[in-house]
């Protein structure tokens, strides 16, 4: 393939994985929210009272925002996967015995989990035992770390190969311990578990101090949901940056600079031939920005830790809503930089001194290339548009204008009323 297909190839991928990993980490934070939400509901609705009344509404409203980025996010996910066979047909004889095993198990044991008992929740609103119906929500969101920890497994082998053996030039799963027990799988799990509830966080609080600002009522509804997204963010925010931190250990070894990136270079060019094994400097560049708004973050979270024992400050700060609901994105930079340096650095390594990007592509033209970017492209960039669009619509309208667990042609429920789990 020529060099401008592969680099076609390569964007191609980033922007789309990039873009689907977005959707991942509200869906990780917002589900496990949720289901706390209706956890407190369930448990103490039969003593009732305003605030289980509260608690009952916030699980429909929040679930109906995560239901609409899981929704988008699950098209997103599919599109994504036809790249493996377009452009990386190259990977797939050579590593596909692998790096396919753990995508089976996210889609055969997660995904299929997941998805059924979320359509059950969905559903089974008013139908289902309150209890039963508190079963699912834990179910989905179990099945969704377990679906993000099997992703991680495949891209921690990528990172790190073990457990394996090349056989005819392909390789062979020999040690399925090794492949699961991955450092660069299970830290970038932590990592991705934290980073998902402070996504999850900022976006609570974020909402919830865009309703506020705009004093339109529901004060209650909003000041406990912000409560609920500082407490998650201030949570976090030590936890990621540890679990970020402890990866450094484990580095590829031209990550790291040094005396040990020569002995990589040099031994790589010996095995190899010469390329260019250090990483580009885009790879800096994602860790620089990934901190920097880690930092931002991380004034916020003390900001919050001053603000939360005070129920009242957090209605009448009007400036500290503003910046609430423009920290929004912080996260999602913060996870995208992150990205950036953990994948761009491991070039010119598709499977870290296994399989070279250049030899895992696709030998298609770069016409089919230009038209394969365009396309994919183009999709993902409407389906980030449609997301925000009604994740903004829904949230926009606040809890009177929720229509989960509502039956068709039934009101909502009146905020004085505490609807049956």
């Amino acid at each position: 393939m020529s060099g401008d297909a592969l680099m076609l190839a390569r964007v191609q991928f980033a922007l789309t994985a990039g873009t689907h990993f977005l959707f991942v980490a509200l869906t990780l934070g917002l589900a496990t929210l949720v289901a706390l939400m209706q956890t407190r509901a369930t448990v103490w609705g039969g003593a009732g009272g305003s605030g289980e009344a509260v608690h009952a509404r916030m699980t429909r409203f929040w679930g109906q925002l995560y239901v609409v980025n899981y929704a988008v996010g699950i098209v997103t996910g599919l599109v994504m996967e036809f790249q493996f066979g377009l452009n990386w047909a190259g990977m797939s004889r050579t590593v596909g015995g692998v790096f396919g095993a753990p995508l089976a198990l996210e889609t055969i044991v997660a995904f299929f989990v997941e998805s059924t008992f979320l359509g059950l929740w969905i559903f089974g609103w008013e139908r289902l035992n309150r209890w039963v119906h508190l079963a699912l929500i834990w179910v989905v969101t179990v099945t969704a770390y377990l679906s993000a920890y099997f992703v991680l497994v495949a891209n921690g082998w990528l990172q790190r190969p073990v457990g394996y053996e090349m056989r005819d030039g392909r390789a062979r799963l020999t040690d399925v311990g090794a492949l699961l027990g991955n450092p660069p799988a299970v830290l970038a799990f932590g990592h991705v578990l934290f980073g998902g509830l402070l996504t999850a966080g900022f976006f609570v609080a974020g909402v919830s101090a865009f309703h506020l600002r705009r004093r339109a009522g529901e004060t209650e509804f909003f000041r406990r949901s912000m409560r609920v997204g500082l407490v998650t963010v201030v949570a976090s925010i030590v936890p990621v940056v540890v679990l970020g931190g402890a990866q450094f250990a484990d580095l590829q070894p031209t990550k790291l600079g040094g005396d040990d990136a020569d002995a990589a270079v040099a031994a790589f060019t010996a095995r190899f031939g010469p390329d260019d094994y250090r990483p580009p400097g885009l790879s800096e560049a994602g860790e620089a920005l990934m901190m920097s708004m880690w930092a931002l973050m991380a004034v916020l979270a003390v900001a919050a830790l001053v603000k939360l024992p005070f129920g009242r400050w957090l209605e009448r700060g009007r400036v500290f809503h503003v910046v609430m609901i423009a920290a929004i994105p912080l996260p999602y930079v913060a996870m995208l930089a992150g990205w950036v340096f953990r994948e761009v650095g491991r070039q010119p390594w598709m499977v870290y001194g296994v399989l070279k990007t250049r030899d895992a592509v696709s030998d298609t033209g770069a016409v089919a290339a230009a038209v394969s970017f365009a396309v994919f492209t183009v999709l993902f960039a409407v389906l980030v548009g449609v997301n925000v669009w009604l994740l903004a619509r829904f949230a926009r309208r606040g809890p009177g204008g929720v229509g989960l667990g509502v039956p068709a042609g039934a009101a909502p429920p009146s905020p004085a009323l505490s609807p049956t789990l």
